[in-house]
């Protein structure tokens, strides 16, 4: 090789160089490959369903709370954990805005009427922290509701966990760069600009602010009973991955042994059943 090409491939190469010794110089890696990441998931939603099954047989009650920046991916690990168990069992809560009811009320009352039941996994997109965090930010609850939610908080999910629920909470951390670039993807592709709400745009202005916020909330809510777990999520592959990981070492389970069901014979065919199904309507194929 020679000539521009040449020389174009040593500025390449010595480019890639020294961003490799960047990233070690950091502490940080390049991001994982789609077939690693798919292969190491696949893996860990195996196992999932091994502990679904512990779950159900042991009637175990268990709370995942997942909070965390904007963008940070929350939505992304909650549905690899669920898109492979049943959603009887690995049950998604994600609840909207308060009703002028449910703002009458005490304010954990909305979310303890979805608390599990025997045999369930309750998966809370955002949960009653939503107080510390975007309700206090913004402005929408007053500040003693806001100091009252810190000073019983912990003594709430204290009495939860003794009564045999098991509680685990994960923030979802992302830098103030990496949020930027999701939100600019956000704005640009029309199957995610659901995801851009206004409160998200609030929460890029407002970074200091929500810092702030979460920083106090992480003080006074981190307990022994129920401590709070960083994910760092700027990789969104090894984010998922890190948290299914840590979520199957937080809850003992037993390998449960599976027998296919014998399916017998197929009963025959009875004098009058038409040999395939007619309908009056058909969905056109257009694919």
């Amino acid at each position: 090789m020679s000539g521009k090409k040449g020389e174009k491939a040593a500025k390449k190469a010595d480019k890639a160089d020294k961003a490799d010794k960047a990233e070690d110089a950091g502490g940080k890696r390049g991001k994982m490959p789609r077939k690693v990441f798919e292969k190491e998931l696949r893996k860990l939603q195996a196992e999932l369903c091994h502990l679904q099954e512990h779950v159900k047989k042991e009637g175990l009650r268990v709370i995942v709370v997942f909070e965390g920046r904007d963008a940070a991916g929350k939505g992304g690990v909650i549905k690899r954990i669920a898109e492979r168990v049943s959603p009887r069992v690995f049950r998604v809560v994600a609840l909207p805005a308060p009703s002028d009811r449910q703002k009458s009320q005490w304010y954990p009352q909305r979310y303890i009427e979805h608390f599990p039941a025997a045999g369930e996994v309750m998966l809370f997109d955002r949960s009653w922290y939503n107080r510390p965090g975007v309700e206090h930010v913004m402005g929408f609850c007053t500040q003693d509701e806001y100091e009252r939610f810190l000073r019983v908080c912990p003594g709430f999910e204290r009495e939860v966990v003794n009564t045999g629920i098991q509680i685990v909470k994960y923030f979802f951390d992302v830098s103030q760069e990496e949020q930027e670039r999701r939100f600019r993807r956000r704005a640009t592709d029309p199957m995610r600009h659901w995801k851009l709400s206004p409160m998200d745009v609030e929460s890029w202005r407002r970074w200091w602010d929500y810092t702030a916020a979460y920083q106090r909330m992480l003080d006074a809510t981190d307990t022994v009973e129920v401590p709070w777990y960083r994910i760092q999520a700027d990789d969104k592959r090894r984010a998922r991955l890190n948290c299914i990981s840590h979520l199957l070492s937080l809850i003992p389970y037993e390998k449960m042994d599976w027998t296919p069901p014998d399916r017998g014979k197929r009963k025959k065919k009875k004098s009058g059943t038409p040999e395939t199904l007619t309908f009056k309507h058909d969905v056109p194929q257009i694919y």
